[in-house]
């Protein structure tokens, strides 16, 4: 935690789930921050956090990443900030288009803009799977977003630099579908709703999402999209844990929706370094990277899939998982 000693740290979205336990986290470190400013739009949500953490270290400012100006004055003096900020609702992006243009793509350009106008340090934004290859209007809005961040270092050479970490479907968190399927599994129903037998999702704790955030601030050099390695579950498997006495009604996939996922395209190999915890996805322009001699490039054939075996969790593993997080 000492990247964040003596640091002013704001975090775009700060009220959902991300930003709650990314503040959880760091206070309970007992780091000495100099101070985090909240910077969302729900102020219900703002309210409910101050009551919750009681900070006199939290500053809570209500506000839009797609309004530039407010954001300048929200990032002043700022030292890192992680943009968390997103529209994500795969279905509803489909019929909405130019809302999550708005707020994702035009969002992260005024990220980057308010960001180097105020000579901030290290900026991290936050990705998903759904960006690499993605075939839905979420997953195109923050490959454009991933886009912005990776080129601004090259466009804008600066000494803010601009990482991106793309991870996958947060534990039990509200896009995920376990609140789903526990719901159903607390009443009288028969049957439980599933897409596709066939369909898999990479899976990543809350906790385990943020310690990654925390390592890559340590290491970025800007331009790295960092990807964790981490395990995928096949959704069906879930649904007879979760609900062992529902039958399975298969409804069919829904717009914009993939059967597996991506984090590391095949079409970026070239690009793509291994190591213990992590991939890393470098840019191709031109820069000294650190991490570089460290790693081992993937094969040319390499692509991180949910469906690749040598990832997808067995029931067992799912279970236990379900209990560390006391989910079951």
């Amino acid at each position: 935690m000492k990247e964040f000693l003596n640091k002013k740290i704001l975090i775009t979205g700060a009220t959902g789930s991300f930003g709650n336990k990314f503040i959880q986290t760091l206070l309970s470190s007992k780091t000495n921050f100099k101070n985090l400013v909240v910077y969302s739009r729900d102020e219900f949500k703002q309210y409910n956090m101050k009551n919750k953490f009681k900070s006199n270290k939290i500053k809570y400012v209500i506000g839009d990443v797609r309004d530039l100006e407010r954001l300048k004055t929200a990032s002043k003096d700022i030292d890192i900030l992680i943009h968390a900020a997103a529209l994500k609702h795969v279905p509803i992006a489909e019929l909405n288009p130019i809302e999550y243009i708005k707020t994702n793509i035009i969002g992260a350009d005024n990220v980057i803009k308010s960001s180097i106008s105020n000579n901030i340090k290290k900026v991290i934004a936050l990705s998903t799977d759904k960006a690499a290859k993605p075939i839905n209007l979420y997953g195109a809005t923050k490959l454009s977003s991933d886009k912005l961040f990776v080129a601004a270092n090259y466009e804008y050479p600066t000494k803010t630099k601009f990482s991106v970490v793309r991870y996958g479907n947060v534990l039990n968190s509200r896009g995920s579908v376990i609140p789903l399927f526990l719901k159903i599994n607390s009443t009288n129903a028969k049957k439980i709703p599933i897409t596709d037998v066939n369909m898999t999702r990479f899976w990543i704790s809350l906790e385990e999402a943020v310690k990654f955030v925390f390592s890559c601030l340590e290491i970025m050099d800007g331009g790295e999209i960092f990807v964790p390695k981490i395990k995928s579950v096949r959704t069906i498997d879930l649904a007879k844990i979760i609900c062992k006495n529902k039958k399975i009604e298969l409804v069919g996939i829904r717009p914009g929706e993939k059967i597996h996922e991506v984090m590391c395209p095949v079409e970026n190999s070239n690009q793509t370094f291994e190591y213990k915890e992590k991939f890393i996805i470098f840019p191709d322009y031109e820069k000294k990277f650190r991490l570089k001699n460290k790693g081992k490039k993937v094969k040319s054939d390499f692509e991180y899939s949910s469906d690749n075996k040598n990832f997808v969790m067995s029931l067992n593993e799912i279970t236990n998982k379900l209990k560390v997080e006391k989910i079951i």
